[in-house]
């Protein structure tokens, strides 16, 4: 798949994959931030993005970034495939859930991008479905 990338700092490397099998590209902060203890920051991460038509994508944390004391404060980020000007640089939200003062170094990777087909819905309503398929509720799975 072919994407359009804009870097606003040309010193920072662009997003890669870090191993052969790695699923999402991962992201670093453009700039260094100071994140006190329960506040949320927005960590600018040097790119915008013009995914081809029918796609989006979906910035999820690091698996380390917890180790921070950091969080997506949104849980996921989805860029649709109009957040594509020149100037739409994709940030990640932030939350330091720690007692203490979390620095995010310039080029420190916080966040992974995958960049996903995606396809319309279109809705069927009926009346009821099978009962037989019921699973007794959310949060069930595995409970009689």
């Amino acid at each position: 798949m072919k994407v359009k990338i804009k870097r606003f700092d040309k010193s920072l490397d662009l997003p890669v994959y870090k191993t052969a099998g790695a699923a999402a590209l991962d992201l670093s902060s453009r700039v260094e931030v100071k994140i006190e203890p329960n506040q949320v920051a927005y960590l600018p991460l040097n790119i915008a993005l013009k995914v081809p038509k029918d796609s989006f994508v979906l910035v999820a944390a690091r698996s380390s970034l917890h180790k921070m004391g950091l969080m997506l404060i949104n849980g996921i980020g989805i860029g649709d495939s109009d957040y594509c000007g020149s100037d739409d640089e994709y940030q990640a939200a932030v939350y330091n859930f720690s007692k203490k003062t979390v620095l995010v170094k310039k080029a420190e990777r916080v966040v992974q991008m995958l960049v996903l087909r995606r396809e319309k819905v279109e809705w069927e309503e009926v009346a009821e479905f099978s009962k037989k398929n019921n699973r007794g509720g959310f949060g069930s799975t595995g409970k009689k």
